[in-house]
């Protein structure tokens, strides 16, 4: 496949996810019934709990492709992993200020140290610690190599947040999925689950592309060369 239909094909994603983000959004503001106990600020879980699956699954598969890097050495995995991680940020972030809104009105507090919320803020402060390790490093091997182990280790708090509401006692509600709702709500969040699916996928081919090519420019560039003047 050409390099041109592979970018058409990259943008035919996002645009795709922007579609079903506008269908799933109007239907969840619009269309479908208000939620019995939390009323209109329960339409806020339309896009809340997409963006808790597929920030979750982004950062995953950033733990993918760290092993895939460091088993075989392709700049390609690296390029991927970085995306993977910057999305991840970005949705574990939105995550958090979703949950506060969505707080405030029911739990009275913006913010409490319920060990979902803690956790969830732990991985999201240790995903930014892998970029931040990252920006430091100016050898690109290196820097590949110290963020997949660095991404490893902050992967391990995945399982942790998923399991956060079986293993402590938490304010925050049950596993959510399409089957603990009710019919005529569950297909907003579907369709917003796919949307922000595509939505991520794109932006993390986008920052892939983006990695590979400051890769080309870097090795296209003439090597720096000193030159020393005699004096008189």
């Amino acid at each position: 496949m050409s390099a041109k239909r592979r970018l058409a094909g990259e943008h035919w994603i996002g645009i795709v996810g922007i579609i079903l983000l506008a269908v799933g959004s109007y239907w969840g503001l619009a269309e479908a019934p208000r939620e019995r106990y939390m009323g209109e600020i329960g339409r806020i879980l339309y896009i809340h709990v997409p963006t808790a699956w597929i920030g979750l699954l982004a950062l995953t598969a950033a733990g993918v492709f760290a092993v895939l890097y460091l088993t075989q050495r392709r700049a390609r995995w690296d390029d991927l992993l970085v995306g993977c991680v910057e999305v991840g940020v970005i949705l574990t972030a939105m995550l958090l200020i979703q949950g506060s809104i969505w707080a405030r009105p029911t739990w009275g507090v913006f913010w409490t140290w319920d060990p979902r919320l803690t956790t969830a803020a732990i991985l999201l402060l240790s995903f930014i610690g892998v970029l931040a390790l990252r920006a430091f490093v100016d050898d690109p091997a290196r820097r590949a190599r110290w963020t997949s182990v660095a991404t490893l280790i902050a992967v391990l708090d995945i399982p942790i947040v998923y399991f956060s509401v079986k293993w402590w006692r938490t304010l925050h509600q049950d596993f959510s999925s399409p089957e603990t709702v009710a019919n005529q709500m569950h297909w907003p969040l579907r369709i917003n689950a796919f949307a922000l699916l595509a939505l991520a996928t794109w932006l993390i081919l986008r920052r892939a592309r983006l990695a590979r090519q400051q890769r080309s420019e870097r090795s296209a560039a003439p090597p720096a060369t000193s030159t020393l003047v005699a004096g008189e």
